[in-house]
């Protein structure tokens, strides 16, 4: 392959890890309001070597944290910024270092694999108010839930160009579920497309989709019960880059209930009882 030339279309890899160039952001998406997703968190992860990323993970309870598993995989410890509309005013702003990942992730590979999901405990309990609450996450019931043409939405702080500036505040975007059928298809029958992945595209600019910095946030869907559900937790993208039209991949966290339960001895899960929308939370979406 020529230097210059880009990898094949059905390459995936982590968010943080694509190099291209052009145009591309939690991209083609908007500036947050103050208090608008309040489970958003921003983590510094800092590795053995010293060398220190970024990645988004989410409230889910007032001692935990859901991220990806390529966030926290050989990291020593995590900075967390809580309650932050622009990162340089966070509500809370603190240091830990526990956390567990899905043991059918292997943390000595440095490749897009399934189970890239894991957790991370607070060293204190979080205080909620309203820039800072917990988002609910997808029911064991719904796991395998067909999101194809719904709307969707990703949020991080992730960068506003692939290698660009990050945004010092928080963005979001629209994104549309796509099947597994269709995003398998999209990378070339990728084995890494299986039943516990989401994928989302595109909502109505081509190119929209999550980028650098983003993995480990969420992907939100409002509910049967009008409620707002993190129902992927942002993973990877094309290799070709986040703007060039194929489908961002995300974990279905419905998978791994007994697992959240057996470390964190919290119980997630729960069931829909169906009501009108509250008007609130159509205004999130």
């Amino acid at each position: 392959m020529k230097a210059n030339s880009l990898p094949a279309p059905d390459a995936l890899d982590f968010v943080e890890n694509v190099r291209d160039v052009g145009m591309s952001r939690i991209v083609s998406g908007w500036e947050a309001k103050d208090g608008q997703i309040p489970y958003q968190l921003s983590i510094r992860m800092v590795a053995k070597t010293g060398a220190v990323s970024s990645c988004g993970a989410t409230i889910i309870h007032s001692e935990w944290a859901l991220t990806a598993a390529h966030c926290t995989a050989s990291r020593v410890s995590f900075v967390i910024r809580v309650g932050a509309l622009a990162l340089s005013h966070p509500e809370l702003i603190f240091e830990t270092t526990e956390f567990y990942n899905h043991p059918e992730y292997d943390e000595s590979l440095t490749r897009v694999q399934p189970h890239d999901i894991g957790v991370i405990k607070f060293n204190r309990v979080l205080e909620f108010n309203d820039r800072i609450q917990p988002i609910r996450i997808q029911a064991s019931a719904d796991k395998d839930k067909n999101y194809d043409n719904i709307r969707l939405q990703a949020s991080g702080w992730g960068r506003t160009w692939t290698n660009g500036a990050s945004p010092e505040v928080l963005n979001w975007v629209y994104l549309n579920g796509v099947n597994n059928v269709r995003c398998r298809a999209a990378f070339g029958g990728s084995a890494i497309v299986v039943d516990s992945t989401i994928c989302a595209g595109s909502y109505n600019v081509t190119s929209q989709s999550t980028c650098q910095g983003d993995s480990g946030g969420p992907l939100i869907a409002i509910d049967v019960d009008g409620q707002p559900t993190e129902v992927g937790v942002t993973s990877f993208v094309s290799s070709t880059g986040c703007h060039t039209g194929f489908p961002a991949g995300f974990i279905r966290p419905g998978y791994y209930h007994e697992w959240f339960t057996k470390v964190t001895g919290v119980d997630f899960d729960w069931q829909a009882v169906t009501t009108t929308p509250s008007p609130a939370y159509e205004d999130i979406l």
